[in-house]
């Protein structure tokens, strides 16, 4: 069963040409079944002729080629075309005639230069087979031999809507691609942005107050401390994000933060000299991957603006967990002793507003009455208990 399921992925690598000769061979083999003598496209009106040694090489002519009609379009269609100009010139009047509008319809669909060019030698070609078929005796007469060219026609013009439905096909996949691309570029560089941001900015607040430490040596070997373990945070945070980029590195899926983290997040922060309270109400343990990974960054990108532009400030988290969504609240008040502020390029407000809103939530950030600065996001995907 398996192998049954396997062959129509081996059947589409074998060339393109080999796909397509089983029909050329199809149609070359009908031409011979006797109860399919004479049932063939018959133009010009000419009395049947008896086959004979010449018509084993029109019907190859006509039907052979068919193997490369998607190879060489216009290769094909110019030897079939050909093959029916002597099938209908000797009156044989096979069921290989029918290659003629496979031919075009191919040729409409896979031709991709000098389309006109081939349209018209194609034209040109009927003409001065009409020509022929009239000096011959035919009594198809002008009407007919028009209304069998538009009947070549549609042949050509199904090929061509054909080639237009895959180019537009293939036009939303390049779009696709590119936007997840673009979707992915931006996945990563908020991820970037809020793993370096906050441990660099801990780090800088860090070795800026060890400059007024060097009378406290316990108190000083406690910041470097803190300093290096920010530092080695940093590295291993990069490192698992590093490989979400590397493809031969096949180690599982990087860990992803969590809302179960951010007590951790917040003793670093307290390390780094900001004095915050945490409140968590609720259990975490319904709430889903993509809404734990939001929640965290809110939290993490808050602190570390707290850290920047209120250094020293007194701040506090609130986590809620409800039912169908969890709330986090950042408050910070104060504008802190302002003596450290390594800058910002507003990139970490705007990538939580967007991170939130692809959620279904709701975020907020600015100051608050009496001073101070307040982050608040909504983010559906809590507990289902």
């Amino acid at each position: 069963m398996t192998r049954l399921r396997r062959l129509p992925d081996r059947w589409r690598q074998w060339p393109v040409t080999v796909r397509d000769l089983p029909l050329a061979l199809a149609l070359a083999l009908a031409s011979v079944v006797p109860a399919l003598e004479r049932q063939g496209t018959q133009l010009g009106d000419l009395p049947d002729r008896p086959y004979d040694a010449l018509t084993v090489g029109v019907v190859a002519l006509e039907c052979l080629p068919l193997a490369v009609r998607r190879r060489w379009p216009a290769v094909c269609l110019a030897l079939v075309s050909l093959g029916f100009a002597i099938d209908q010139l000797r009156s044989y009047h096979t069921v290989a005639g029918t290659a003629l509008a496979v031919a075009l319809v191919s040729t409409g669909a896979h031709l991709q230069r000098r389309r006109r060019v081939v349209a018209g030698l194609a034209s040109a070609a009927y003409l001065t087979l009409t020509i022929g078929l009239d000096r011959l005796g035919s009594g198809e007469g002008l009407a007919g031999f028009i209304t069998f060219y538009l009947l070549l026609t549609l042949a050509w013009g199904t090929g061509a809507w054909l080639r237009q439905g895959r180019a537009a096909e293939a036009g939303r996949r390049r779009h696709a691609e590119e936007a997840g691309r673009t979707a992915e570029r931006a996945r990563i560089a908020r991820e970037l942005h809020d793993v370096v941001t906050h441990h660099v900015t801990a780090m800088v607040v860090q070795a800026e107050a060890a400059r007024y430490l060097t009378g406290s040596p316990g108190k000083l070997d406690q910041t470097l401390t803190a300093i290096t373990g920010t530092g080695r945070r940093a590295v291993g945070d990069l490192r698992q994000l590093l490989d979400l980029l590397n493809p031969d590195h096949s180690t599982g899926d990087p860990r992803t933060p969590s809302v179960g983290d951010l007590d951790t997040l917040v003793d670093q922060t307290r390390q780094a000299g900001q004095p915050v309270e945490f409140v968590r109400d609720g259990a975490p343990e319904g709430i889903t991957g993509s809404a734990e990974v939001a929640a965290y960054r809110v939290v993490q990108e808050a602190l570390t603006n707290a850290l920047k532009y209120a250094h020293g400030s007194r701040t506090r988290v609130h986590v809620h967990h409800g039912e169908r969504e969890t709330t986090v609240q950042i408050s910070t008040h104060g504008t802190g002793s302002g003596r450290v502020s390594p800058g910002g390029s507003g990139r970490g407000l705007a990538g939580l507003r967007e991170r939130v809103t692809v959620l279904g939530g709701d975020f907020s950030a600015g100051t608050q009455a009496g001073g101070g600065f307040l982050v608040r996001a909504r983010i559906p995907g809590g507990n289902r208990s």
